[in-house]
């Protein structure tokens, strides 16, 4: 039953409903945080396993071909086979891969574990945010708990920026070990508050395994193509094969949802016209926030030969979003809508990414400190909302399928944010002398593109305010204990 509220207050979540609040926020904690302290510790993973510069690249980027890969999927087996089933068995398998992990003892068994724990996360964090949509009541008390799950995964990666660099000092693997942990207890404590649900039935006409295999297929070329654009010229052929051959099957995907009795994606859900918008504006908002943190990154370690403990520590500043989105946030859309509070997120990271573009050899933390606490302000303002646009519109039955679609969104705008970056970059590099002069004008150069990005995304969010922001509706009950 959901909390009623005095009108004007921030509703409260209490007991079982907070519980189980904590557990799925502990899911996508761990997702985020897993990513974050793989980034730091892929220098010692290098050094010791003598991985090439080509195969220490695919340790991340086979965690986002199986991420992107598998997301919608994985949202819409949330819908068909059971949210609970799927996120109970997703958990297991990303707590199981994520220890073979630490065990690899060369790169392609690390590669291997990374793919498929990018899969079991695009199974699991899907079925953990349809959780969160269909078990809190409509309104209020579920922009609360989707604002305080947006902003934990958000904090998840700033904190494990700092626990990657900690762990690292003491050994690599123990990044691939201390997940486990989180994900045995999360998962004991998720086995007896996750809400039962109804036995789904079997589809009437079946699974559509063909438009499954197809989407599957489809997204892997497109997140294999983004992922080489960070190399530029070097293997082009390959890279532009990728890209090509992505949207020749999402046609084909097209074609086979059209005719299909029992379709994977029920193509109709592209006429939600906010829900698109906040698709889109997602993976050009999370472009820019990775894309930034990916050069302000190489520039303090690079360029400055700061530590990767000193500069995590640095970029600290930039998880002040998980204090804000489940405190300030809330009060705002409920004042606001969400439409403005997202704009206005997007404006604050224009302000934010503009004020880092003339960034100086010797620039003083000080310095740079505007930049970054302004960044994880609009992450806070920014992100929820969008989460909340994402699923708002959609039926209860296809919210697993929303889910995916967004998640598929940001995974593919955080992969097109550093790979951009990266590629403007080595154009901007390629030629010069190497000088700490010419690496600090290419890194210029690169940040101009998550100042482009969020311009984009400022644009795409601001055509939705001419509809209106959402306003506050009645609460119904949906809680499920």
């Amino acid at each position: 039953m959901a909390i009623r509220e005095a009108p004007g207050h921030t509703p409260r979540i209490r007991g079982r409903a907070l519980a189980l609040l904590l557990v799925l926020c502990g899911t996508i904690f761990l997702e985020g945080s897993d990513v974050a302290m793989l980034a730091v510790a892929v220098p010692a993973i290098r050094a010791d396993l003598g991985l090439s510069t080509g195969a220490a690249a695919w340790v991340m980027s086979g965690y986002v071909l199986g991420y992107a890969g598998f997301t919608v999927l994985g949202g819409r087996a949330a819908d068909l086979l059971g949210r609970r089933r799927m996120f109970l068995t997703w958990l297991g398998v990303f707590l199981v891969f994520s220890m073979l992990g630490g065990f690899a003892a060369n790169g392609w068994m690390l590669v291997a574990a990374r793919f498929v724990t990018g899969v079991a996360a695009a199974f699991m964090t899907p079925a953990a945010m349809s959780i969160i949509t269909t078990s809190y009541a409509e309104g209020p008390e579920r922009d609360k708990a989707l604002l305080v799950f947006a902003g934990v995964g958000a904090g998840g990666f700033s904190t494990g920026l700092v626990l990657g660099g900690l762990l690292t000092e003491i050994g690599w693997r123990w990044v691939f070990f201390a997940p486990v942990f989180l994900a045995g207890a999360l998962l004991l404590a998720a086995l007896g508050l996750v809400p039962a649900e109804p036995r789904p039935e079997r589809a009437e006409h079946g699974y559509d395994l063909l438009g499954a295999a197809v989407a599957a297929a489809a997204m892997l070329l497109f997140a294999y193509g983004i992922v080489r654009l960070e190399h530029g010229a070097e293997g082009l052929g390959p890279t532009l094969g990728a890209l090509g051959a992505g949207p020749a099957l999402l046609a084909v995907f097209v074609l086979i949802e059209r005719r299909a009795t029992a379709p994977l994606v029920r193509l109709g859900i592209f006429r939600k016209s906010a829900m698109v918008r906040a698709d889109l504006a997602a993976l050009l908002f999370l472009g820019a926030f990775f894309g930034f943190q990916f050069i302000v990154t190489l520039y303090l370690q690079e360029l400055r030969g700061w530590s990767s403990l000193r500069a995590a520590l640095a970029l600290i500043a930039m998880g002040c979003d998980a204090v804000l989105a489940p405190v300030l946030t809330p009060r705002l859309v409920r004042r606001y809508g969400n439409g403005r509070v997202i704009v206005g997120g997007f404006l604050l990271a224009i302000v934010a990414y503009g004020l880092f573009l003339p960034v100086g050899r010797d620039w003083s933390y000080a310095a740079m400190f505007p930049s970054l606490i302004t960044a994880g302000t609009a992450f806070a303002l920014a992100y929820g909302p969008l989460t909340i646009a994402a699923t708002d519109s959609v039926a209860e039955e296809e919210q697993g399928l929303a889910g995916g679609l967004l998640y598929t969104f940001t995974q593919f705008g955080s992969a097109v944010g550093i790979s951009a970056v990266t590629a403007v970059y080595g154009i901007a590099s390629a030629g010069t002398d190497g000088s700490p002069a010419a690496v600090l004008d290419a890194y210029r150069t690169a940040l101009a593109v998550p100042v482009v990005m969020v311009l984009l995304g400022a644009a795409v969010s601001a055509a939705g305010l001419r509809g209106g922001s959402r306003r506050p509706r009645s609460p119904r009950p949906s809680w499920r204990s």
